[in-house]
């Protein structure tokens, strides 16, 4: 059988010239690999011949721009099982094959890239860092400049969009398009605020933007177009004293905001389609005193949220009222190290995306607290304390659940470290300088 019958365009979607394609005796070996894709293999492996050649065909830059991205990626995988279905003998004899599949562009199609984005307030920009899954490690990928101090990021929940909240005069918020395949953004829009945000997040159909404003004392609903657009905020409403932050049910109609100052958690009832908020019954969860409410979590499950308080570095267990869309108090713990002196000061919180750890940051002592998570009642168990950098006023955790950034705002840099998925201790690995003052990290993962 003549290689000339092999429906190598069948793999990639597009024509193939294999015309001066012949078998060559069966002794396992490549004798000439061109660059252009064309390869000659043994009438024995006519299978492999069509993932081969997809891969070589796909290290032309020209070939593979013309090839559909899902394509590519199938492409891609049909290529590296065939290169891990060769034995140690035939890959001793053939390294062009090898090598070629090593340079492909499919080695790196087959692995999510990880993005970190800090934003800087004193420096006015967004940092985008490349993330090694492997190995922790951070390299630079762009800076961009925003019109003010920039402050609280959120993501659009299809992760093709980012939005940033301007904590400087004239308040405003800021659209990017978020790029799949560099992790670049580029400006899309901007609208006004009412005043400087502590907090920003999307509903979860991306079409409108809470902004929690801790000077203000408000939350404010800005629409959000499907082009990642944004507009002036729709409502103003008052939240209670110190509004510091917006958490959205996973069904889209509930809405809780924390009120520092007020010792609360306010609950709305969201109307998605009307972009409309109405007190909940009750209206608030009421706080211990003293306790300043700051940020919120939900559990992946939806069955709790974890809420940590600034003013005595407490974190709570809430459990959720699916039906009623209301919270109730169930565990408080300290975040605080052993020995700790001077005045609390938490800052943010997180949970692995397998909901088995939650982590904590506190910003006079500079530790991340850690806890393992029961998965059944939800209740929290310290792990450890581990030092990170100077003043983490936020941190996020990438989507494997490997690595947790935290931002340091008097250090101006950003620390990696590993998280053991067994037992949750953290391990501090890279540090990267970022801009002055940075405020929030997220971190997305693009297949």
């Amino acid at each position: 059988m003549s290689l000339r019958s092999l429906p190598l365009q069948s793999v990639l979607g597009v024509p193939i010239d294999v015309s001066d394609m012949e078998p060559v005796p069966d002794n396992g070996v490549y004798p000439n690999m061109s660059t252009s894709g064309l390869v000659r293999v043994t009438l024995a492996e006519q299978y492999a011949a069509k993932a081969e050649a997809a891969v070589l065909a796909l290290s032309d830059p020209q070939l593979r721009a013309s090839i559909p991205a899902a394509r590519w990626t199938a492409t891609c995988k049909v290529g590296v099982a065939f290169a891990g279905s060769l034995g140690s003998d035939r890959r001793r004899s053939s390294p062009p094959c090898q090598l070629a599949l090593a340079e492909s562009p499919c080695t790196a199609m087959n692995q999510a890239a990880t993005y970190v984005y800090v934003s800087n307030a004193e420096s006015r920009e967004i940092s985008v860092l490349r993330l090694g899954a492997a190995d922790g490690s951070l390299a630079p990928v762009q800076t961009v400049g925003v019109d003010g101090q920039a402050g609280p990021l959120a993501i659009s929940p299809d992760r093709r969009f980012l939005y940033v909240a301007l904590r400087s005069e004239p308040y405003a918020v800021q659209s990017f398009a978020l790029d799949a395949a560099s992790g670049h953004l580029r400006p899309l829009s901007s609208a006004p605020l009412p005043d400087s945000m502590a907090h920003i997040v999307t509903d979860r159909s991306g079409r409108a933007l809470f902004g929690a404003s801790y000077h203000g004392h408000k939350l404010t609903i800005s629409p959000l177009g499907g082009d990642g657009s944004v507009r002036a905020p729709a409502a103003v409403l008052p939240a209670g004293r110190h509004a510091h932050a917006t958490l959205v049910d996973p069904s889209n109609r509930y809405v809780f905001v924390s009120a520092l100052g007020s010792d609360a958690v306010l609950q709305w009832r969201f109307d998605a389609a009307a972009g409309q908020l109405t007190p909940n019954a009750p209206a608030a969860l009421p706080v211990h005193p003293q306790a300043g409410p700051r940020h919120l979590v939900f559990s992946p499950d939806g069955r709790f949220v974890y809420l940590l308080n600034e003013l005595d570095a407490t974190v709570e267990l809430l459990a959720f009222d699916a039906e009623r869309g209301t919270l109730a108090s169930v565990q408080r713990l300290s975040t605080l190290p052993e020995g700790f002196s001077g005045k609390p000061w938490a800052a943010d919180l997180h949970l692995t995306p397998d909901g088995r750890f939650l982590y904590t940051s506190e910003r006079t002592s500079s530790t991340l607290a850690g806890f393992s998570v029961d998965a059944q009642t939800g209740r929290l168990t310290l792990v450890s304390h581990a030092p990170t950098e100077l003043q983490p006023r936020a941190f996020q955790i990438d989507p494997s659940g490997r690595w947790l950034v935290a931002a340091g705002q008097v250090s101006h840099a950003v620390r990696v470290h590993a998280i053991d998925r067994a037992s949750g201790q953290l391990t501090a690995s890279t540090s990267y300088p970022v801009g002055q003052n940075p405020l929030w990290v997220e971190i997305l993962s693009f297949p």
